[in-house]
């Protein structure tokens, strides 16, 4: 490396942020820019550890260990330290089509299995990502690459999210043409819409790079629900190969008492047609607000994050989010050691403009609603909850037990339910008769993609459940290669 001592030497730095009573006034990105002095010293703390558990992308205990798509980070850090910028981006895009999109909203399992994080702060790889494609846009490195030559060959992607669009991304590199099918009024599907604005900006991020894979010949039809609105009968005669990345986006009810009540709504509801408001400048008939609403958010993770800082933006009149799992430690636990993925406590922005606003982190562990109250106009004013603790039932399974006693109400006129999804939804499955593991998911053997449908290929949440975008990213490229080799016999995508 550049640097062989640099990891002594230096301390781990991230860049500056908008402070949180300030960005909660608008829907802009608030990370700000890191001089390239500063970012050159942090690629400068990459260690040449021999072995880069960094891109592994591995699986341990369920979570991502390492890169799932394999990022080659030793080497653009090393890069980024020499200034050799163009070099890194380079390399960077030989795994990665969109890194643009990780850099923001990737939950780094890089950083997690750092050989520096062992002893010290890991290296702040996602931050050098997002600086190294960034360059390479307002540099102008960036362009379409039209392939060379065209296959013939006819291929339809269903879905235009991250496992989505990297498929097209990949099979039109290919020389095939590839059609994207979208139900939703723009392409994106979890990147425009699941995300909100102010961590993934739609116009400035998102549709700079849906422009350009137009320009490489990428065709999107939106507004279009493959199986009602194009018949599943057509859309096989017409293409040579399809690929399914539909996601999972059946979401996870509660169904205690007072369910039926006007003010409750599934997290991805009220934040698709947030985002929806913020493109089209005003709200339509879908919009939902929490405008001086008690707001109670049922469900951790990046879902009820996004819906902790959707309703401050709002003006929500208070927010409390409820975690039935107990709070996690500091640092890591024994049974958590390196290189999984570190569950440790952390503050991600929502809370953090929570706390600048009301006062403290608004999660509430161990805890759990047990009934929605509502008015004579059935509409919710409040939450029933209780403190649960988790225990082992007679088959050792651990379960949470509520605890008599804690019992409390909390005022609610809008409640949030971001407790994660079951699958994809059934319909387009059961049109184009597919077979389904026993979660409902798309049955496809990972790494080959392939469902029981000749030239149907299944990739992303649809067939591996809920997940990240970076394994999205994975299962599109890889899905990609497979149609590939179906199609041609052979392939030269990775």
């Amino acid at each position: 490396m550049g640097k062989p001592t640099g990891f002594i030497e230096f301390l781990r730095e991230l860049p500056s942020e908008v402070a949180p009573l300030d960005r909660i006034r608008n829907w802009d990105e608030f990370h700000l820019p890191m001089p390239e002095d500063r970012l050159r010293t942090q690629g400068a703390r990459c260690m040449d550890c021999g072995t880069p558990f960094c891109h592994t992308g591995t699986l341990i205990s369920g979570m991502a260990s390492g890169c799932p798509i394999n990022n080659l980070i030793p080497e653009w850090n090393d890069l980024v330290y020499r200034g050799l910028w163009r070099e890194a981006l380079d390399r960077l895009h030989k795994t990665n089509n969109f890194p643009e999109f990780t850099g923001r909203v990737c939950p780094a399992p890089c950083e997690g299995s750092c050989v520096l994080g062992i002893t010290n702060p890991p290296v702040t790889i996602k931050n050098i990502e997002y600086s190294i494609i960034e360059k390479g846009w307002d540099e102008g490195w960036i362009t379409p690459q039209i392939p060379a030559k065209r296959t013939g060959k006819r291929v339809a992607v269903i879905g235009s999210g991250p496992a989505g669009l990297c498929a097209a991304a990949q099979l039109n590199t290919a020389g095939h043409t590839v059609t994207v099918f979208e139900r939703a009024d723009r392409p994106g599907g979890l990147l425009m819409y699941g995300i909100p604005n102010m961590k993934l900006d739609k116009e400035q991020v998102v549709m700079r790079r849906l422009q350009i894979l137009e320009a490489e010949g990428v065709k999107f039809i939106c507004n279009t629900e493959v199986g009602k609105d194009l018949p599943v009968e057509t859309l096989l005669r017409e293409f040579d190969a399809v690929v399914l990345c539909i996601g999972a986006t059946k979401p996870r009810d509660l169904p205690i008492p007072g369910r039926q009540l006007k003010g409750i709504h599934f997290a991805m509801e009220f934040l698709t047609a947030n985002t929806k408001a913020v493109l089209d400048r005003q709200p339509d008939d879908s919009f939902i607000s929490a405008a001086g609403k008690d707001v109670v958010i049922i469900g951790g993770g990046d879902t009820g994050t996004d819906c902790v800082g959707t309703s401050i933006r709002h003006g929500c009149n208070s927010l409390v989010q409820l975690e039935i799992m107990p709070k996690p430690p500091e640092t890591r636990a024994a049974n958590n050691p390196w290189p999984e993925w570190p569950k440790i406590y952390r503050m991600d922005y929502g809370q953090e403009e929570a706390a600048a606003k009301f006062g403290d982190d608004p999660r509430v562990y161990l805890t759990t609603a047990t009934q929605f109250e509502g008015d004579e106009n059935g509409q919710v004013k409040a939450v029933h909850t209780v403190e649960v603790q988790w225990e082992r039932n007679e088959k050792g399974q651990f379960i949470p037990n509520p605890i008599p006693g804690t019992e409390k109400v909390l005022p609610a006129q809008l409640v949030l339910l971001a407790m994660g999804f079951l699958g994809p939804e059934q319909f387009l499955l059961d049109a184009l008769q597919l077979e389904k593991d026993p979660r409902s998911n798309v049955k496809a053997e990972y790494g080959k993609y392939a469902t029981n449908i000749p030239g149907v290929f299944a990739a992303g949440d649809c067939r591996r459940g809920q997940s990240l975008v970076v394994w999205a990213f994975n299962e599109g490229r890889e899905a990609a290669r497979e149609c590939d080799r179906y199609l041609m016999g052979h392939t030269d995508l990775p």
